[in-house]
């Protein structure tokens, strides 16, 4: 079965790589790149590189970002040297976001980037950077606006959020890549991402969500709340800030016109959106097993609404 999965942050790459273990290459993982950054120089891709250290099986679970054992003596040097050491990339990491900007600065793409870094560290599924333009999400505060991954980092994710501003989405466009590989699927599934940061750029790409329709395949949402929360990350800070609840129905509010069904955890206690076929298992994906069960009941529900 060919998967098409909108994915960005912890709980998408997650899932993506139980799909992984059930198909294979014929899994395309669309990533979020409206947090994507520039650090000492260098390109940095937090959302596709957090997917394919998944999907690789290096990343490092109990951080829940970097490659496990990786070590920080370059940035620690760089820091020490005075450069801002906020961002921090561990070695091997730093290694991806050189080859990343020296490939894009001899003329290639950053999806053909992605796909050489996901092939050479052995994983079979693709991963597709959204667009190729440049676009970033920015955060409104008191003190003005400030990029993502200030806000997360150095803000620590405190300050007020009163606007949220995905900027250069007029001139992006979905790749012929990610068009094909919706195209191509046989299921369309939206991750259980941040709907405001991770998954809501994604769908802001001109003609993304088109492209969705126009592919004819089950497109179903797996609700980001577990037992009525947010795992990590301040998704329920973002929801809130744009008004809608921090619930499966909020995030389904997000999904108007692109999904047809939606997966909510067995122990939320909030109801799921009334205007949905739902289906309710486990959704935490506590380790391999979990995540496995998770992506086999997706694709369960799934060939059901085929």
């Amino acid at each position: 079965m060919r998967i098409a999965l909108l994915a960005g942050g912890t709980g998408g790459a997650k899932l993506a790589a139980g799909m992984q273990e059930l198909v294979g290459s014929e899994l395309a993982v669309i990533a979020n790149t409206a947090d994507d950054t520039w650090v000492h120089g260098l390109h940095v891709s937090p959302d596709p590189d957090l997917i394919t250290y998944w999907l690789a099986g290096e990343i490092d679970e109990e951080r829940g970002w970097g490659i496990r054992g990786d070590t920080f003596t370059v940035n620690e040097r760089i820091e020490r040297l005075g450069a801002p050491g906020w961002f921090q990339l561990s070695d091997r990491d730093l290694a991806t976001c050189l080859y990343r900007t020296h490939f894009r600065a001899e003329g290639g793409t950053l999806t053909a980037a992605q796909g050489q870094i996901a092939q050479a560290l052995g994983v079979p599924a693709a991963v597709l950077p959204m667009c190729e333009e440049r676009v970033e999400t920015m955060i409104l505060t008191p003190g003005g606006w400030v990029g993502l991954q200030e806000y997360l980092i150095v803000g620590r994710s405190e300050p007020p959020i009163e606007g949220v501003e995905v900027r250069g989405l007029d001139a992006a466009a979905p790749t012929a890549e990610v068009r094909d590989a919706l195209a191509g699927a046989e299921v369309i599934v939206v991750g259980p991402s941040n709907p405001v940061i991770s998954i809501g750029p994604i769908l802001s790409v001109p003609g993304m969500r088109d492209a969705i329709a126009a592919s004819g395949a089950p497109v179903l949402a797996v609700s980001p709340f577990v037992a009525g929360r947010a795992v990590k990350g301040p998704t329920e800070k973002f929801m809130t800030s744009i008004g809608r609840p921090a619930t499966a129905a909020g995030a389904a509010s997000l999904y108007v016109g692109v999904i047809e069904a939606m997966i909510v955890d067995a122990d939320d206690p909030d109801p799921g959106p009334d205007d949905l076929p739902l289906a309710s298992c486990p959704t935490l994906m506590d380790g391999a097993d979990g995540r496995r069960a998770l992506a086999e009941r997706v694709l369960e529900f799934a060939r059901a609404l085929g």
